[in-house]
């Protein structure tokens, strides 16, 4: 198959949604698909690169950070995206068109529909669906949502990265998605952790989504506890973050990274002790794998998302999202290094669930039927 992926962002702009579709697209082009990536590029220029064999086409948009997309970027990314990806499609005729995002994304794919007949497969992944992210998206989705429905009215498949979020589509547009969690590809094997003190990564946009003050919050009460925490991430919370690290007393104990990108944070994994996620919601959180892939136990939030993905005392804990409790959970794995050593070899098995050739195969078969069958109309 000739396939063309849609994605809004596309690394080393944006982030787990981003380099999902890096990851899909790569798998399917070692199956041996022809595979070609049209997305935004940073600021108003156009360019073409290359990404590990995989031709890019990147469509000035507006866009001002590398981690954060405005709904005003969106709209920007849509309007630019059309003339290219439609020559792009005319000259090249890919089979299917795969877009990453409802929204944004699946707005253009319909588009491009409409005017080549390509039959288009949309990939939800949270902040994409009603519902997903209320706090950030609710009152955009109160006057989008009705625009938003022929996208999955008229796209020939759907797929969703998790349980949560295809329930949320389903209730939203009456399509259930078939499920098709994230993969990545396997780092080797990591050595165990001799680091004193204990290093605790946070990864992930500074955002109010990622709740990153929650982990000073929880952290605070541990001062008489050996530790270090590292944020790798930026975005709008930034500012109240130091403010609060300031606050109390923790800039000694505390680093700011700033945005990483994929290489720099599986370097950090290799060299931490937990993964401290502290979000409100998630759709599939690609971080949350790759530091199980990299033995790194997870102590996280209870929320959706991490069901079937988290299991405590397997390969890491879940608490519920207030400072004490949470607390309680990190307490517990600082003061026992053998149980964080057990912990680390059960995420690293955990992980193989999420076997990248497995699930691009399960891709496959979506885009394959895509081509198959016309769109719903």
């Amino acid at each position: 198959m000739k396939i063309l992926t849609l994605c809004y962002e596309y690394p080393p702009l944006g982030g787990g949604g981003g380099r999902v579709a890096a990851t899909i697209s790569k798998a399917l082009r070692d199956r041996g698909h022809e595979v070609r990536i049209s997305t935004a590029a940073l600021g108003r220029h156009s360019t073409e690169e290359d990404d590990d064999g995989l031709r890019v086409q990147r469509v000035g948009s507006f866009r001002q950070k590398a981690d954060t997309c405005t709904v005003p970027e969106m709209g920007f990314y849509l309007a630019t995206g059309l003339g290219p990806t439609l020559r792009l499609i005319r000259e090249w005729k890919p089979d299917v068109l795969h877009a990453h995002f409802a929204v944004p994304t699946g707005a253009l794919a319909w588009l491009l529909h409409h005017l080549t007949g390509v039959p288009y497969v949309v990939t939800a992944h949270l902040g994409d669906v009603p519902g997903g992210v209320p706090e950030q998206t609710g009152s955009l989705f109160r006057w989008v949502q009705p625009f938003t429905r022929p996208i999955w009215k008229h796209a020939a498949e759907v797929t969703a990265v998790s349980a949560f979020v295809a329930n949320l589509a389903e209730q939203a547009y009456g399509r259930k998605p078939e499920v098709i969690p994230n993969g990545i590809p396997l780092p080797p094997p990591t050595a165990p952790r001799t680091n004193q003190p204990p290093r605790i990564l946070w990864v992930g946009r500074l955002s109010i989504q990622k709740n990153p003050l929650l982990a000073l919050e929880a952290l605070a009460p541990l001062r008489k506890d050996a530790w270090e925490l590292h944020f790798a991430g930026d975005g709008p919370l930034r500012p109240d973050l130091e403010k609060r690290t300031d606050e109390l007393s923790l800039r000694d104990r505390v680093t700011f990274h700033g945005w990483q990108d994929a290489a720099q944070v599986a370097a950090l994994m290799q060299t931490s002790d937990l993964l401290l996620m502290t979000s409100r919601s998630e759709g599939f959180p690609m971080v949350v794998v790759e530091a199980l892939a990299h033995s790194l136990p997870v102590v996280a939030t209870e929320i959706p998302a991490l069901q079937g993905l988290i299991f405590p005392g397997e390969n890491g804990s879940l608490a519920a999202a207030n400072a004490r409790d949470l607390s309680a959970a990190i307490q517990s794995l600082l003061q026992a290094p053998a149980e964080r050593q057990r912990l680390a070899e059960g995420a690293r098995e955990s992980s193989t669930r999420y076997h990248l050739p497995d699930l691009a195969a399960r891709y496959e078969s979506v885009l394959a039927r895509a081509t198959q069958r016309e769109s719903r109309l």
